[in-house]
């Protein structure tokens, strides 16, 4: 893989995009097809841990690969449209770029469904990849050699720091901004809106391939 004098990961669900209603819509037609009563409601409120977890709160468990397999084949018809993306998420990805960057995206969605929605909002990161959660995150984050990564919830602060990058939190998903500073988030950030002028930062004090120091990351906005 080429040197990129910075490459940035960033979280799908709540970091990038709000995707709430698009879920609450996928879960409703599971419940309609299943006859399986599911608290779509309550469902949103917990964005980010594999859906399998979720499925397992309304199913027995010798169901929940099959059911998975049906929410995830609704997906797209339910979800996709509905679901707009977080207020500075185009700008944020392409202030990584115009830095000489990459901009990648690292989620436990299903990676077909998580292209989907970056497809459908225009949003054009360098890669995807799906299907991981928390400290498994880390796998792709050294693949690419991310040294930030940029979420939403307390899982992603441990998937940076398994990484060994810095971790980069948005109040914009289910954890607010109290849990994510005691989980231990290196930077903290209302929303994406706040990013560019960080990143601006991070370079300018010696990200990686600037000048060969560290930037004061510890700081928060």
């Amino acid at each position: 893989m080429a040197a990129y004098p910075l490459t940035v990961g960033f979280d799908l669900d709540m970091t990038l995009i709000d995707s709430r209603p698009g879920i609450k819509a996928a879960y409703e037609e599971l419940s309609a097809r299943t006859g399986t009563p599911v608290d779509a409601e309550a469902a949103v409120t917990r964005l980010g841990p594999p859906l399998e977890e979720e499925i397992r709160r309304w199913f027995p468990a010798e169901r929940v690969a099959e059911i998975s397999a049906l929410y995830r084949a609704l997906y797209p018809e339910y979800a996709i449209a509905s679901t707009p993306a977080l207020p500075g998420a185009h700008e944020a990805i392409a202030a990584v770029q115009a830095a000489g960057g990459r901009a990648i995206v690292v989620t436990a969605k299903y990676e077909p469904n998580a292209k989907l929605h970056l497809a459908h909002l225009g949003l054009a990161p360098d890669a995807v990849i799906g299907s991981l959660w928390a400290e498994a995150k880390a796998e792709a984050l050294r693949d690419h050699d991310a040294r930030v990564y940029v979420g939403d919830h307390t899982g992603d602060v441990r998937g940076a720091h398994t990484a060994e990058a810095l971790s980069v939190a948005v109040a914009t998903g289910p954890c607010d901004a109290a849990e994510l500073r005691a989980a231990g988030a290196d930077v903290l950030l209302g929303d994406l809106t706040e990013f560019p002028s960080w990143l601006a930062r991070y370079v300018a004090e010696g990200a990686e391939g600037a000048d060969g120091t560290e930037p004061s990351a510890a700081a928060t906005a």
